[in-house]
């Protein structure tokens, strides 16, 4: 059923058409033979149907509103999809209708007079076209959505086919001839496309194994996932409370939906915690849920709240007084488990902040959140003033009836300046009841702050101050294994990977166990100094580092050295008598040096979608969230290296600084292309824009697809 002009319907049935005039006057068509209607497609002005066995028939509405047929074709072979582009303003129809049939084709035809269903283009896809939705780049519709571009935005085409890749492909708005085509893979389904209306334009909704909204944002074309379940179908819809929403069926419930938050490239849902996050954990088996280690210095423990306390009483006192007081004992409850699960103390925080504690008292908390929900399954308070300073889950050799562990590294009363502390400890907990508690097995204690965990070999890899040290499950209290002392101050960070473990410190130290001995040795390590915050093993030999200072660097240690290192004969032995620079005897080389211009706090290697290829993912301490993406040939190497130094040129940054002085602020920028000044292009005036894509032997469209490809590859 389609709306053809105001107050007037038409309705497309298998035998036939029913138009409905706004007199009630009804004039009907009916399908001729025993054929029925497959396929239908309409706008304000037109209606195309295709019949079982490949005819189509045009119609078209006539000054007086009569529904006319205007012309018909066979073109043998059924029809699969349909769509008609909405009429331009100051035209009386749209000029083209697209048809995909099961012959893997999808074909452009011409509905101008004289030359009515005549085919102009065609183009082969790699699979069936499911659906077919035409839309004009770059111009707001009216209220109805059902307006067109003007006459300088381009026609686009966009076909879901049944392998699940999304292709859009430009139409020539005279000759209606097809280029400058791009794909995307959207899931597991065979894309359903439907208009909708977004910031007053006719956007397309894809529904694949996911929802994706594609829309036209600052000149630009968007197609972002959204953060919905599977819908079966989807229409546009409009009212007073959502006036550009969609209706759509999902597993056989009818939903009004509207989408917020749009052009935003994350979906973020945030839930209250207790304190400042400082670790984070998944749970790699099923049921997967959150381990958060929250601590904050000069914070009041929850049990020395008085605050909380007197508003316990209080409630205490109304229940008793009132017998009607289950709602106020019942918020009170809620405060008493946390100020994070009362919402007035919650909004009060929120507002003028927790109460203030003393100089070098802290206050931490263990918490569990099932991740699907954002609800804490868990809270686990500190005592002892301890602060939590590392974490990890391991699962000890000979404890698999224990499972995993959670390992939680504490140091009480800690300071900064210098940094040291009272005592240190390593608390062991285990998880039961799926996520739902922990149990304190025991308590370790420490000379040192235990700066790092890691799981390594069956036990557990602590960084305790300049030392390394590998315990053993005991039955009161870790054992201790192994030891290595000879690190310069502090380890804040480890990562194991077979035999090797990569502590950082002043830089990055590459350490081998052998197990013959029992015994750490370093065999390699950075000549330059650096202030590690985050690191991140990529390979055997390789490893990404990030310091305080905002530089991002990849550092490898030699074919040869690695292979030398494995066939050891002498085990290591040898290893610290042959030190340069007073240091490991090799010295891993820079492969990779950016300046991100913001502290690193976290490096990921994550695939952001399905199908999309992995990358390696930064996060900041100002919330920034970045992604670093390897090449995968020379030449695109090569396009970007070219385009990025054309854009410094062409296009400097408004505050006037040198791109190269900014990118090199430490350490010279080295075989790293800056993602976003090349992503200003589009944004560059249309002369420069074909003056550097003529340096780089190209056009502007084949430079505009290159970078919407490389960011498809990403998000």
């Amino acid at each position: 059923m389609s709306s053809c002009k105001l107050r007037e319907i038409l309705e497309v049935h298998a035998n036939g058409l029913r138009h409905i005039r706004p007199d009630r006057r009804i004039n009907e068509w009916r399908v001729p033979g025993r054929r029925s209607i497959s396929r239908a497609a309409t706008n304000a002005r037109q209606v195309a149907i295709s019949l079982s066995g490949g005819e189509i028939t045009y119609f078209e509405l006539d000054p007086m509103g009569q529904l006319l047929e205007m012309a018909k074709r066979d073109i043998e072979g059924d029809v699969t999809c349909l769509d008609l582009a909405p009429v331009p303003p100051g035209l009386q129809r749209c000029r083209f209708l697209c048809v995909g049939g099961y012959d893997n084709t999808v074909r452009v035809f011409s509905l101008e007079d004289g030359t009515q269903l005549r085919s102009v283009s065609t183009q082969a896809v790699q699979g069936t076209p499911e659906s077919v939705l035409m839309l004009y780049g770059g111009t707001a519709g009216d209220e109805g959505g059902d307006s067109g571009g003007g006459g300088d935005t381009g026609m686009f085409l966009h076909v879901g086919l049944s392998n699940g890749v999304l292709m859009r492909t430009e139409v020539d708005r005279t000759t209606g001839k097809l280029s400058d085509t791009r794909q995307r893979f959207l899931g597991t389904r065979a894309p359903r496309l439907f208009p909708v209306n977004v910031r007053g334009q006719r956007s397309m909704l894809a529904l694949s194994s996911r929802p994706w909204l594609g829309y036209s944002d600052m000149g630009r074309f968007q197609i972002m996932p959204l953060s919905y379940e599977a819908l079966d179908f989807a229409a546009a819809f409009s009212s007073e409370q959502c006036p550009e929403g969609f209706v759509a069926v999902s597993k056989g419930a009818l939903r009004i939906l509207a989408v917020e938050n749009i052009g935003e490239t994350f979906n973020q849902v945030a839930t209250r915690l207790r304190y400042t996050p400082r670790r984070l954990l998944v749970y790699p088996e099923s049921p997967q849920f959150l381990i958060v280690a929250e601590s904050d210095h000069a914070a009041v423990p929850l049990d020395q709240r008085e605050d909380l306390a007197e508003r316990l009483q209080a409630a205490a006192e109304a229940a008793a007084a009132d017998g009607d007081g289950a709602e106020s004992a019942a918020a009170a409850a809620a405060a008493a488990r946390g100020p994070e699960f009362d919402e007035e103390v919650a909004a009060q925080e929120e507002q003028f902040g927790p109460p203030m504690g003393q100089e070098g008292q802290w206050a931490s908390c263990l918490r569990i959140v099932d991740p699907s929900s954002l609800s804490t399954q868990c809270v686990v308070e500190l005592d002892n003033n301890e602060a939590v300073t590392s974490m990890c889950l391991v699962r000890f050799e000979g404890g698999h009836e224990k499972g995993w562990l959670l390992a939680v590294g504490t140091a009480e009363g800690m300071t900064f300046f210098p940094t040291d502390c009272q005592a240190g400890y390593i608390r062991i907990y285990s998880i039961l009841d799926e996520g739902s508690r922990l149990e304190l097995l025991h308590k370790t204690q420490l000379e040192g702050i235990p700066g790092a965990l890691v799981p390594f070999k069956g036990r557990l890899l602590a960084g305790v101050g300049p030392v390394l040290r590998l315990f053993d499950l005991g039955r009161r209290k870790l054992l201790r294994k192994c030891e290595y002392r000879q690190l310069p101050h502090h380890v804040v960070q480890l990562q194991a990977m077979g035999s090797r473990v990569y502590a950082s410190d002043e830089s990055v130290h590459f350490l081998r166990y052998n197990k013959r001995d029992n015994t750490f040795y370093v065999f390699a390590d950075d000549a330059t100094p650096r202030y590690v915050t985050a690191t991140l093993p990529l390979d055997y030999d390789t490893v990404a580092v990030a310091d305080k200072f905002g530089n991002l660097s990849v550092l490898r240690l030699p074919a040869d050295v690695s292979a030398q290192v494995e066939e050891d004969p002498t085990g290591g032995k040898n290893a610290s008598t042959l030190g340069r620079l007073n240091g490991a005897a090799n010295k891993v080389e820079p492969i990779v040096q950016f300046h991100v211009g913001d502290t690193v706090t976290s490096l990921q290697r994550a695939t952001l979608q399905p199908g999309g290829s992995e990358s390696l993912l930064y996060g900041t301490i100002m919330g920034g969230v970045g992604a670093l993406y390897p090449f995968a040939s020379k030449e695109d190497m090569d396009f970007f290296l070219h385009l990025e130094m054309h854009l410094r040129q062409e296009h400097p940054p408004l505050s006037g600084r040198d791109h190269m002085a900014f990118r090199s602020a430490y350490f010279p920028v080295r075989h790293c292309v800056d993602g976003d000044l090349c992503g200003q292009f589009p944004s560059m005036p249309a002369a420069k824009q074909k003056a550097v894509a003529d340096e780089l032997e190209r056009t502007p469209g084949e430079v505009l697809k290159k970078l919407e490809d490389m960011r498809n590859k990403i998000l």
